[in-house]
């Protein structure tokens, strides 16, 4: 007789659980995509429910979860990405006879909007200045030799080149490498006109053919690294004064050393030569002058992920490479995340990674790889910065629309990833008495728009919280 009990509460169970996965195989938007799902209780070590988890999609930006992961371990939460300062020749009584090298090493926030200090600049000149430099008979070089030359990532598509979130990738990066765009829209009909740049970027040639409309605003920047032309297209909303566009910087690293130029001649050092880049290592040698260090990784992770930052991503991952050799190189970095996880004992052989962003549509992960990442990153000495790097349900980041104003308002801990007919989340739920569920939800292939898709995965997640754990609180009061 009690055997015939536990067989039909496992019967039950399972109709339950059946019912609840229903909403992603049967609903409408999603019962023809392609779908895996995972929810694995941490603290019974049991699975709740499970989908084709083995199946690899695409990830879009949740593969930032293996990238922020894979640095936060292998440098931990405090390092700082260096920068150093050096010079060649001699300087005697203020006058330096040789050149200023900027040596980048990989440091993403040099001059960002989001993470580090703005001004840095000016306290690049206090230390030019403090090493007795009032002159300089050279010029100012951008060393970017530290990454390979392969500055766009050869997996990612033509129409996302030359937009501020798929900027080419660097050594040295500058303002989050985005250039910003200030137009004017006039009548409906009317051809946008460009007002100005920010930076200006000496010899870039504008191909500009954005129109104004009352009807439609999508306009895009297209164009190359180093590349001198950048095409304009699309539409903004009529009748603008001021219409801003943000594109990509051609050559970051340039666009630093002019600028340093400048603000050394502002605060009254004169530099002889104009500034200049080099991207082949060379033997020359140099003495250090100082070294700009970085935010913490613990905060450059926090913006990766909260903000699902592309370039953030895509330099951290490059600095991966570095563990191996130099030039950093996509292929060592893809090579060193898949031996640093096999060696954890996460396989990653059916994975495909080509980037660590998620903008190659090639990429492809599955659930059951982010359950056990995050899992491992749950019992990691850096858990909290890497939980604190998670936007959460209804509240921050990408997930501030996420579960707003329901039973898991709060409650999630995630990153999410978006691309056309895809949407996925992966993360952490974290539920009273310390109750922790680790979870990935991701739909490829859907034939409807991502913010339908959001809703099926919401509607997903609230049933089997309902019907698994608060029935189960039920059960045992």
């Amino acid at each position: 007789m009690l055997a015939y009990v536990h067989f039909l509460s496992y019967l039950c169970n399972m109709i339950k659980l059946l019912l609840i996965l229903s909403i992603l195989t049967t609903h409408p938007n999603t019962k023809d995509a392609n779908v895996g799902v995972m929810v694995y209780d941490y603290n019974s070590g049991k699975t709740i429910d499970s989908h084709r988890a083995n199946a690899v999609i695409p990830p879009a930006s949740t593969i930032k979860l293996l990238t922020t992961a894979t640095v936060l371990e292998v440098y931990g939460e405090n390092y700082r990405i260096k920068t150093p300062i050096t010079y060649t020749g001699e300087i005697q009584e203020g006058v330096l006879n040789g050149d200023i090298y900027i040596e980048g090493k990989g440091d993403p926030t040099l001059g960002s909007r989001y993470v580090g200090n703005q001004s840095f600049l000016q306290n690049w000149v206090k230390e030019i200045k403090k090493a007795g430099i009032q002159q300089i008979n050279g010029g100012i070089i951008a060393d970017v030799s530290y990454f390979d030359q392969e500055a766009t990532n050869p997996g990612w598509l033509w129409d996302d080149m030359g937009n501020y979130y798929a900027p080419g990738i660097f050594a040295l990066s500058y303002l989050d490498n985005t250039q910003r765009i200030t137009l004017n829209s006039g009548a409906d009909g009317t051809r946008a006109d460009i007002i100005k740049t920010s930076p200006h970027i000496p010899n870039l040639i504008f191909e500009n053919t954005i129109m104004c409309s009352s009807s439609s605003d999508g306009a895009y920047v297209r164009g190359v690294p180093y590349g001198s032309h950048r095409f304009l297209t699309g539409t903004i909303p009529a009748d603008r004064k001021t219409y801003v566009l943000k594109g990509d910087l051609p050559n970051p690293g340039l666009t630093l050393a002019q600028e340093f130029t400048k603000a050394l001649i502002k605060g009254g050092i004169s530099v002889s030569e104009k500034a200049t880049h080099i991207a082949v290592p060379d033997s020359t040698a140099r003495k250090k002058l100082f070294t700009h260090s970085s935010a913490t990784l613990k905060e450059i992770i926090r913006h990766t992920n909260h903000k699902s930052d592309n370039m953030y991503a895509e330099m951290l991952f490059r600095l991966l490479a570095s563990k191996y050799s130099t030039p950093c190189s996509i292929g060592n970095s893809t090579k060193y995340i898949r031996t640093y996880w096999n060696n954890k004992g996460i396989n990653l052989s059916n994975c495909r990674i080509l980037d660590g962003c998620g903008l190659a549509p090639q990429d492809a992960v599955s659930a059951a790889i982010y359950v056990d990442l995050l899992k491992y990153m749950y019992e990691s000495k850096y858990k909290e910065a890497f939980m604190e790097s998670l936007p959460c349900s209804g509240e921050s980041g990408t997930l501030t629309s996420f579960l707003k104003d329901t039973e898991l308002h709060g409650k999630v801990y995630a990153k999410s990833g978006t691309i056309s007919g895809t949407k996925n989340f992966a993360g952490y739920i974290l539920l009273p008495n310390d109750n922790v569920w680790v979870f990935a939800v991701m739909i490829n292939s859907a034939n409807c728009k991502t913010r339908k898709l959001q809703k099926v995965i919401e509607e997903y997640l609230l049933d089997i919280y309902k019907k698994h754990y608060t029935d189960t609180l039920d059960t045992t009061k």
